[in-house]
Protein backbone atom coordinates (compact mmCIF):
# COMPACT_ATOMS: atom_id res chain seq x y z
CA UNK A 1 0.00 0.00 0.00
CA UNK A 2 0.97 3.49 -0.60
CA UNK A 3 2.59 5.42 2.00
CA UNK A 4 1.08 8.44 3.61
CA UNK A 5 3.30 11.72 5.15
CA UNK A 6 1.10 13.72 7.80
CA UNK A 7 2.29 15.59 10.69
CA UNK A 8 1.53 15.21 14.42
CA UNK A 9 2.13 17.63 17.05
CA UNK A 10 3.95 15.99 19.71
CA UNK A 11 1.53 18.43 22.29
CA UNK A 12 -2.06 18.01 21.75
CA UNK A 13 -1.37 14.62 18.51
CA UNK A 14 -3.44 16.38 16.67
CA UNK A 15 -2.06 15.73 12.36
CA UNK A 16 -2.14 17.92 9.36
CA UNK A 17 -1.49 17.58 6.27
CA UNK A 18 2.06 19.87 5.90
CA UNK A 19 4.38 21.36 8.14
CA UNK A 20 3.26 24.58 9.91
CA UNK A 21 5.39 26.13 12.43
CA UNK A 22 2.67 26.42 15.32
CA UNK A 23 0.27 24.09 15.89
CA UNK A 24 -3.56 25.27 15.22
CA UNK A 25 -5.14 23.32 17.97
CA UNK A 26 -2.78 24.29 21.06
CA UNK A 27 -1.44 27.05 20.08
CA UNK A 28 2.24 25.37 20.72
CA UNK A 29 5.32 26.01 18.15
CA UNK A 30 7.39 24.37 16.10
CA UNK A 31 6.17 20.84 17.98
CA UNK A 32 4.98 19.24 14.45
CA UNK A 33 7.04 16.25 13.73
CA UNK A 34 6.66 13.97 10.28
CA UNK A 35 5.33 10.78 10.71
CA UNK A 36 4.65 7.99 7.71
CA UNK A 37 1.43 6.17 7.75
CA UNK A 38 0.84 3.18 6.24
CA UNK A 39 -2.69 1.88 5.55
CA UNK A 40 -4.03 -1.17 6.91
CA UNK A 41 -4.67 -3.44 3.82
CA UNK A 42 -7.99 -3.59 2.36
CA UNK A 43 -9.31 -0.82 4.48
CA UNK A 44 -7.97 1.80 2.91
CA UNK A 45 -7.79 4.13 6.00
CA UNK A 46 -4.49 4.98 7.80
CA UNK A 47 -3.78 2.21 10.33
CA UNK A 48 -3.33 5.03 13.22
CA UNK A 49 -7.10 5.72 13.20
CA UNK A 50 -8.24 2.38 12.65
CA UNK A 51 -8.10 0.74 15.89
CA UNK A 52 -11.21 -0.81 16.70
CA UNK A 53 -13.64 0.85 19.47
CA UNK A 54 -14.29 -1.32 22.68
CA UNK A 55 -17.58 -2.64 21.88
CA UNK A 56 -17.75 -2.59 18.35
CA UNK A 57 -20.19 -4.97 16.71
CA UNK A 58 -22.77 -4.55 19.34
CA UNK A 59 -26.12 -3.63 19.42
CA UNK A 60 -27.72 -0.23 21.05
CA UNK A 61 -28.78 -0.40 24.31
CA UNK A 62 -31.83 1.33 26.54
CA UNK A 63 -30.18 3.33 29.49
CA UNK A 64 -32.74 2.02 31.60
CA UNK A 65 -31.22 -1.52 30.57
CA UNK A 66 -27.77 -1.13 31.40
CA UNK A 67 -26.86 -2.54 35.07
CA UNK A 68 -25.53 0.56 36.77
CA UNK A 69 -23.75 -1.90 40.01
CA UNK A 70 -20.65 -1.34 40.99
CA UNK A 71 -17.17 -2.36 39.22
CA UNK A 72 -15.38 -5.79 39.95
CA UNK A 73 -12.57 -4.75 41.42
CA UNK A 74 -9.48 -6.65 42.18
CA UNK A 75 -6.91 -5.60 45.49
CA UNK A 76 -3.34 -5.25 44.58
CA UNK A 77 -2.48 -5.81 48.64
CA UNK A 78 -1.38 -2.44 48.88
CA UNK A 79 -3.57 -0.56 50.88
CA UNK A 80 -2.56 3.12 49.58
CA UNK A 81 -2.49 2.09 45.81
CA UNK A 82 -6.18 0.55 46.04
CA UNK A 83 -7.28 3.39 47.96
CA UNK A 84 -6.12 5.60 44.93
CA UNK A 85 -8.10 3.81 42.98
CA UNK A 86 -10.92 3.30 44.78
CA UNK A 87 -10.98 0.58 46.54
CA UNK A 88 -8.94 -1.41 44.24
CA UNK A 89 -8.37 -1.83 40.16
CA UNK A 90 -10.92 -2.05 38.15
CA UNK A 91 -11.00 -5.30 35.69
CA UNK A 92 -10.62 -4.15 32.36
CA UNK A 93 -9.15 -1.53 33.13
CA UNK A 94 -5.69 0.82 31.30
CA UNK A 95 -4.16 2.62 34.40
CA UNK A 96 -1.38 4.71 33.42
CA UNK A 97 1.70 5.63 35.76
CA UNK A 98 4.57 8.76 34.84
CA UNK A 99 6.86 9.96 36.67
CA UNK A 100 10.43 10.95 36.58
CA UNK A 101 13.42 9.01 35.81
CA UNK A 102 14.64 7.35 39.33
CA UNK A 103 11.26 8.28 41.21
CA UNK A 104 9.63 4.15 41.54
CA UNK A 105 7.50 3.54 38.41
CA UNK A 106 9.40 0.50 38.00
CA UNK A 107 9.61 -0.22 41.58
CA UNK A 108 6.17 0.21 42.38
CA UNK A 109 5.04 -2.00 39.46
CA UNK A 110 7.12 -4.87 40.56
CA UNK A 111 6.12 -4.50 43.99
CA UNK A 112 1.98 -5.22 42.93
CA UNK A 113 2.72 -8.60 41.84
CA UNK A 114 5.44 -9.73 44.20
CA UNK A 115 3.00 -8.47 47.08
CA UNK A 116 0.19 -9.94 45.53
CA UNK A 117 1.05 -13.44 45.06
CA UNK A 118 -2.65 -15.12 44.10
CA UNK A 119 -2.82 -12.48 40.72
CA UNK A 120 -0.94 -14.30 38.06
CA UNK A 121 0.65 -11.59 36.25
CA UNK A 122 2.58 -10.87 33.22
CA UNK A 123 5.28 -8.20 33.37
CA UNK A 124 6.19 -6.97 29.88
CA UNK A 125 9.62 -4.83 29.90
CA UNK A 126 11.03 -3.34 27.28
CA UNK A 127 13.38 -1.16 28.87
CA UNK A 128 15.58 -3.58 30.86
CA UNK A 129 16.55 -7.27 30.30
CA UNK A 130 14.80 -10.29 32.48
CA UNK A 131 17.99 -10.45 34.15
CA UNK A 132 17.73 -6.72 35.70
CA UNK A 133 14.42 -7.28 36.71
CA UNK A 134 14.90 -10.49 38.45
CA UNK A 135 17.82 -8.57 40.46
CA UNK A 136 15.49 -5.80 41.51
CA UNK A 137 12.80 -8.54 42.45
CA UNK A 138 15.36 -10.22 44.62
CA UNK A 139 16.34 -6.44 46.24
CA UNK A 140 12.58 -5.88 47.11
CA UNK A 141 11.98 -9.29 48.29
CA UNK A 142 8.08 -11.06 48.06
CA UNK A 143 6.97 -13.99 46.50
CA UNK A 144 7.57 -14.16 42.64
CA UNK A 145 6.18 -17.65 42.00
CA UNK A 146 2.83 -16.54 40.16
CA UNK A 147 5.11 -13.42 38.29
CA UNK A 148 6.09 -13.99 34.49
CA UNK A 149 8.32 -11.90 32.81
CA UNK A 150 8.13 -11.11 29.17
CA UNK A 151 10.41 -9.09 27.35
CA UNK A 152 9.38 -7.92 24.31
CA UNK A 153 8.42 -4.57 22.60
CA UNK A 154 6.21 -5.70 19.17
CA UNK A 155 2.79 -5.02 20.82
CA UNK A 156 1.41 -7.90 18.68
CA UNK A 157 3.16 -10.58 20.36
CA UNK A 158 2.45 -9.08 24.14
CA UNK A 159 -1.11 -9.37 23.07
CA UNK A 160 -0.36 -12.81 21.60
CA UNK A 161 1.43 -13.91 24.69
CA UNK A 162 -1.53 -12.90 27.20
CA UNK A 163 -4.55 -14.43 24.87
CA UNK A 164 -2.51 -17.61 25.32
CA UNK A 165 -0.98 -16.85 29.66
CA UNK A 166 -4.76 -15.51 30.20
CA UNK A 167 -3.39 -13.20 33.31
CA UNK A 168 -4.84 -11.51 36.07
CA UNK A 169 -3.23 -8.62 35.72
CA UNK A 170 -0.51 -7.41 32.94
CA UNK A 171 1.84 -4.59 33.69
CA UNK A 172 3.25 -2.80 30.74
CA UNK A 173 6.76 -0.77 30.83
CA UNK A 174 6.57 1.38 29.50
CA UNK A 175 4.67 2.47 26.67
CA UNK A 176 7.20 4.59 24.97
CA UNK A 177 9.30 1.65 23.82
CA UNK A 178 6.06 -0.22 22.59
CA UNK A 179 6.02 -0.55 18.42
CA UNK A 180 3.35 -2.06 16.13
CA UNK A 181 4.02 -3.45 13.00
CA UNK A 182 1.06 -1.24 10.91
CA UNK A 183 2.53 1.80 11.56
CA UNK A 184 5.77 2.86 9.60
CA UNK A 185 7.97 4.78 12.86
CA UNK A 186 10.30 4.60 15.75
CA UNK A 187 8.68 3.32 19.15
CA UNK A 188 7.98 6.41 21.38
CA UNK A 189 6.66 8.35 17.94
CA UNK A 190 2.86 10.12 18.30
CA UNK A 191 1.89 7.52 15.68
CA UNK A 192 3.20 4.54 17.43
CA UNK A 193 2.13 5.67 20.67
CA UNK A 194 -1.55 6.32 19.96
CA UNK A 195 -1.82 2.69 17.95
CA UNK A 196 -0.26 0.57 21.08
CA UNK A 197 -2.19 2.48 23.74
CA UNK A 198 -5.77 1.91 21.62
CA UNK A 199 -4.41 -1.89 21.23
CA UNK A 200 -4.08 -2.07 24.77
CA UNK A 201 -7.72 -0.13 26.02
CA UNK A 202 -9.11 -2.95 23.09
CA UNK A 203 -7.38 -6.09 25.10
CA UNK A 204 -8.21 -4.61 28.25
CA UNK A 205 -11.70 -3.90 27.18
CA UNK A 206 -12.28 -7.06 25.77
CA UNK A 207 -10.74 -9.67 28.26
CA UNK A 208 -11.41 -7.84 30.81
CA UNK A 209 -8.12 -8.55 32.22
CA UNK A 210 -6.70 -5.00 33.91
CA UNK A 211 -3.81 -3.34 32.55
CA UNK A 212 -0.94 -1.09 34.54
CA UNK A 213 0.90 0.99 31.45
CA UNK A 214 4.02 2.93 32.49
CA UNK A 215 4.76 6.01 31.05
CA UNK A 216 7.88 8.50 30.77
CA UNK A 217 7.19 12.37 31.32
CA UNK A 218 8.71 15.49 29.19
CA UNK A 219 10.90 18.02 31.37
CA UNK A 220 7.60 19.98 31.70
CA UNK A 221 6.99 17.22 34.03
CA UNK A 222 3.93 16.32 31.88
CA UNK A 223 3.20 12.83 30.47
CA UNK A 224 5.15 12.20 27.39
CA UNK A 225 3.50 11.38 24.10
CA UNK A 226 -0.05 12.86 22.49
CA UNK A 227 -2.06 14.39 25.10
CA UNK A 228 -4.60 11.64 23.66
CA UNK A 229 -2.84 8.79 25.09
CA UNK A 230 -4.31 10.44 28.63
CA UNK A 231 -7.52 10.24 27.13
CA UNK A 232 -7.72 7.43 25.98
CA UNK A 233 -6.60 5.59 29.51
CA UNK A 234 -8.77 5.00 32.13
CA UNK A 235 -6.53 6.17 35.04
CA UNK A 236 -3.86 8.41 35.40
CA UNK A 237 -1.41 8.53 38.58
CA UNK A 238 1.33 10.52 38.65
CA UNK A 239 4.63 10.37 40.87
CA UNK A 240 6.25 13.76 42.29
CA UNK A 241 8.51 14.60 44.62
CA UNK A 242 12.44 14.94 44.45
CA UNK A 243 13.58 11.55 43.08
CA UNK A 244 16.59 12.42 45.81
CA UNK A 245 14.84 12.24 48.46
CA UNK A 246 12.75 9.58 50.54
CA UNK A 247 9.40 10.57 50.36
CA UNK A 248 7.47 9.92 46.99
CA UNK A 249 3.78 11.20 46.69
CA UNK A 250 1.32 9.39 43.82
CA UNK A 251 -1.24 11.65 43.25
CA UNK A 252 -4.24 11.16 40.68
CA UNK A 253 -4.95 12.86 37.79
CA UNK A 254 -7.68 11.25 36.30
CA UNK A 255 -9.38 8.27 37.58
CA UNK A 256 -12.99 7.40 35.78
CA UNK A 257 -13.69 4.86 38.62
CA UNK A 258 -12.99 6.61 41.64
CA UNK A 259 -11.79 10.05 42.99
CA UNK A 260 -9.16 12.33 42.02
CA UNK A 261 -8.57 14.29 44.77
CA UNK A 262 -6.68 11.30 46.48
CA UNK A 263 -3.12 11.19 47.09
CA UNK A 264 -0.84 8.65 48.00
CA UNK A 265 2.71 9.20 50.22
CA UNK A 266 5.40 6.31 50.31
CA UNK A 267 9.02 5.71 51.70
CA UNK A 268 11.58 5.00 49.25
CA UNK A 269 13.35 2.33 51.23
CA UNK A 270 16.04 -0.90 50.11
CA UNK A 271 13.84 -2.97 49.92
CA UNK A 272 11.16 -0.71 47.56
CA UNK A 273 8.61 1.64 48.22
CA UNK A 274 7.05 1.35 51.88
CA UNK A 275 3.51 2.48 52.37
CA UNK A 276 2.97 6.18 54.91
CA UNK A 277 -0.25 5.64 56.34
CA UNK A 278 0.04 8.53 58.07
CA UNK A 279 1.62 10.90 56.45
CA UNK A 280 0.79 13.53 59.23
CA UNK A 281 4.11 11.92 61.34
CA UNK A 282 6.40 12.84 58.63
CA UNK A 283 5.17 16.15 57.70
CA UNK A 284 5.16 17.75 61.29
CA UNK A 285 8.39 19.87 62.67
CA UNK A 286 11.39 17.94 62.34
CA UNK A 287 12.93 20.88 64.42
CA UNK A 288 13.34 22.42 67.70
CA UNK A 289 10.92 24.59 69.09
CA UNK A 290 11.54 28.51 69.14
CA UNK A 291 11.78 28.85 65.14
CA UNK A 292 10.54 31.63 63.38
CA UNK A 293 8.86 31.08 59.98
CA UNK A 294 6.91 27.68 60.53
CA UNK A 295 3.23 27.11 60.81
CA UNK A 296 0.99 24.07 60.58
CA UNK A 297 -1.66 23.71 57.75
CA UNK A 298 -4.36 20.75 57.84
CA UNK A 299 -5.01 19.90 54.28
CA UNK A 300 -7.66 17.66 52.81
CA UNK A 301 -6.38 14.73 50.63
CA UNK A 302 -9.53 13.51 49.14
CA UNK A 303 -11.55 12.14 52.29
CA UNK A 304 -8.46 12.01 54.71
CA UNK A 305 -7.39 14.75 55.96
CA UNK A 306 -3.78 15.14 57.21
CA UNK A 307 -0.83 18.29 58.63
CA UNK A 308 1.63 19.57 57.17
CA UNK A 309 4.64 22.50 57.69
CA UNK A 310 4.47 25.37 55.80
CA UNK A 311 8.04 27.18 55.85
CA UNK A 312 9.14 31.09 54.98
CA UNK A 313 11.72 33.44 55.03
CA UNK A 314 11.27 37.11 55.20
CA UNK A 315 14.57 38.98 54.74
CA UNK A 316 15.47 42.79 53.64
CA UNK A 317 15.68 43.02 49.21
CA UNK A 318 19.28 42.50 49.01
CA UNK A 319 19.87 43.80 45.25
CA UNK A 320 16.59 46.17 45.80
CA UNK A 321 13.97 44.67 43.73
CA UNK A 322 12.01 42.10 46.04
CA UNK A 323 11.62 38.64 45.31
CA UNK A 324 9.14 36.08 45.49
CA UNK A 325 9.79 32.58 45.55
CA UNK A 326 7.76 29.67 46.84
CA UNK A 327 8.09 26.28 46.23
CA UNK A 328 5.18 23.37 46.36
CA UNK A 329 2.63 26.71 46.39
CA UNK A 330 1.55 28.94 43.67
CA UNK A 331 3.64 31.74 43.18
CA UNK A 332 0.47 34.19 41.92
CA UNK A 333 -1.62 33.29 44.88
CA UNK A 334 1.65 33.88 47.40
CA UNK A 335 1.35 37.04 45.85
CA UNK A 336 -2.03 37.94 46.47
CA UNK A 337 -2.19 37.37 49.91
CA UNK A 338 1.12 39.06 50.51
CA UNK A 339 -0.82 42.24 48.65
CA UNK A 340 -3.69 41.26 51.25
CA UNK A 341 -1.66 41.82 53.66
CA UNK A 342 -0.25 45.43 53.25
CA UNK A 343 -3.15 46.33 51.45
CA UNK A 344 -5.66 45.19 54.55
CA UNK A 345 -3.42 45.06 57.41
CA UNK A 346 -0.94 47.24 56.90
CA UNK A 347 2.13 44.53 56.82
CA UNK A 348 5.08 46.54 55.16
CA UNK A 349 6.28 43.67 52.70
CA UNK A 350 6.67 45.25 49.15
CA UNK A 351 10.75 45.63 50.35
CA UNK A 352 11.07 42.19 51.50
CA UNK A 353 12.21 39.11 50.04
CA UNK A 354 9.66 36.23 50.60
CA UNK A 355 10.54 32.50 50.14
CA UNK A 356 8.19 29.85 50.54
CA UNK A 357 8.73 26.11 51.20
CA UNK A 358 5.86 23.39 51.57
CA UNK A 359 7.53 20.26 53.93
CA UNK A 360 8.03 16.91 52.37
CA UNK A 361 7.98 18.21 48.79
CA UNK A 362 4.71 18.50 48.74
CA UNK A 363 2.47 20.76 45.67
CA UNK A 364 -0.09 22.58 47.39
CA UNK A 365 -3.53 23.71 45.95
CA UNK A 366 -5.80 23.60 48.47
CA UNK A 367 -7.28 26.63 49.56
CA UNK A 368 -7.12 26.41 53.02
CA UNK A 369 -3.61 26.64 53.52
CA UNK A 370 -4.00 30.39 53.16
CA UNK A 371 -4.23 30.63 56.63
CA UNK A 372 -1.15 28.64 57.48
CA UNK A 373 1.03 30.48 54.50
CA UNK A 374 0.21 34.14 56.18
CA UNK A 375 1.07 33.03 60.01
CA UNK A 376 4.06 31.31 58.57
CA UNK A 377 5.14 35.00 56.78
CA UNK A 378 4.05 36.73 59.64
CA UNK A 379 5.85 34.72 62.20
CA UNK A 380 9.02 35.11 59.80
CA UNK A 381 8.93 38.81 59.41
CA UNK A 382 8.21 39.91 63.11
CA UNK A 383 11.05 36.73 64.27
CA UNK A 384 7.92 35.46 66.28
CA UNK A 385 7.24 31.58 66.31
CA UNK A 386 4.10 30.07 66.35
CA UNK A 387 3.80 27.49 69.45
CA UNK A 388 4.01 24.46 68.05
CA UNK A 389 1.05 22.87 68.93
CA UNK A 390 -1.05 25.17 66.83
CA UNK A 391 -2.50 24.67 63.31
CA UNK A 392 -4.23 26.42 61.00
CA UNK A 393 -7.50 25.97 58.61
CA UNK A 394 -8.44 28.73 56.55
CA UNK A 395 -9.28 30.26 53.41
CA UNK A 396 -8.22 34.15 52.94
CA UNK A 397 -10.30 36.49 50.69
CA UNK A 398 -8.96 39.64 49.10
CA UNK A 399 -10.62 41.81 51.17
CA UNK A 400 -8.51 40.40 54.48
CA UNK A 401 -11.29 38.09 55.40
CA UNK A 402 -10.85 34.72 56.43
CA UNK A 403 -13.26 32.20 54.91
CA UNK A 404 -14.80 28.94 55.68
CA UNK A 405 -13.52 25.34 54.56
CA UNK A 406 -14.62 22.08 53.13
CA UNK A 407 -14.98 19.49 55.87
CA UNK A 408 -13.94 21.30 58.84
CA UNK A 409 -15.08 19.00 61.49
CA UNK A 410 -12.47 16.23 59.98
CA UNK A 411 -9.97 18.95 60.11
CA UNK A 412 -10.30 19.44 63.46
CA UNK A 413 -10.62 15.80 64.89
CA UNK A 414 -7.47 15.26 62.99
CA UNK A 415 -5.49 18.14 64.36
CA UNK A 416 -6.77 16.62 68.14
CA UNK A 417 -6.19 13.10 67.38
CA UNK A 418 -2.66 14.24 66.85
CA UNK A 419 -1.69 15.85 69.89
CA UNK A 420 -2.21 19.74 68.25
CA UNK A 421 -3.96 22.17 71.52
CA UNK A 422 -5.70 25.10 69.11
CA UNK A 423 -6.86 24.98 65.93
CA UNK A 424 -7.47 28.69 63.51
CA UNK A 425 -10.22 28.63 61.87
CA UNK A 426 -13.09 31.08 60.06
CA UNK A 427 -15.63 32.24 62.26
CA UNK A 428 -18.01 31.84 59.75
CA UNK A 429 -17.83 27.86 60.05
CA UNK A 430 -20.25 25.76 61.81
CA UNK A 431 -18.87 22.85 63.80
CA UNK A 432 -21.38 19.69 63.74
CA UNK A 433 -19.65 17.41 66.13
CA UNK A 434 -18.19 18.21 69.51
CA UNK A 435 -14.30 19.27 69.57
CA UNK A 436 -12.69 16.91 72.70
CA UNK A 437 -9.08 18.10 73.34
CA UNK A 438 -8.26 21.04 71.45
CA UNK A 439 -9.25 24.58 71.70
CA UNK A 440 -10.99 25.93 68.37
CA UNK A 441 -10.19 29.66 67.82
CA UNK A 442 -12.93 31.54 65.26
CA UNK A 443 -11.38 34.58 63.37
CA UNK A 444 -13.18 36.58 61.27
CA UNK A 445 -10.37 38.36 59.24
CA UNK A 446 -5.95 38.69 59.16
CA UNK A 447 -6.00 41.63 61.87
CA UNK A 448 -8.07 39.40 64.52
CA UNK A 449 -5.91 36.37 63.37
CA UNK A 450 -2.44 39.02 64.26
CA UNK A 451 -3.97 39.46 67.51
CA UNK A 452 -4.91 36.08 68.91
CA UNK A 453 -2.09 34.41 67.68
CA UNK A 454 0.80 36.73 68.46
CA UNK A 455 -0.57 38.75 71.03
CA UNK A 456 -2.01 35.94 73.33
CA UNK A 457 0.69 33.29 72.22
CA UNK A 458 3.98 35.33 73.01
CA UNK A 459 3.11 36.87 75.78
Amino acid sequence: MKEKTVWFCTNCGNEYPKWMGRCPACGEWNTLTEQKITPSPGTGRKSSGSSSVPGAGRSPRKLSDIDSSSEARVSLNNEEVDRILGGGIVEGSLVLIGGEPGIGKSTLSLQIPLGCPSLKTLYVTGEESERQVKMRADRLGGDASNCVIYSETLIENIIAQAKEMDPDLMIVDSVQTMYTESVDSTPGSVSQIKEVAAVLLRFAKESGIPVILIGHITKEGSIAGPKILEHIVDVVLQFEGDNRGAYRILRSIKNRFGSTSELAVFEMTGTGLRQVANPSELLVPMHEEGLSGAAIAVMMDGARPFLFEVQALVSSAVYGTAQRSATGFDTRRLNMLLAVLERRAGFKLAQKDVFLNMAGGLRINDPACDMAVVCAVLSSNFDLPIPPDNCFAGEIGLSGEIRPVAQADRRVAEAARLGFKRIFISSFTSLEGKTKGIEVVKVADVPALVRKLFQAGNQ
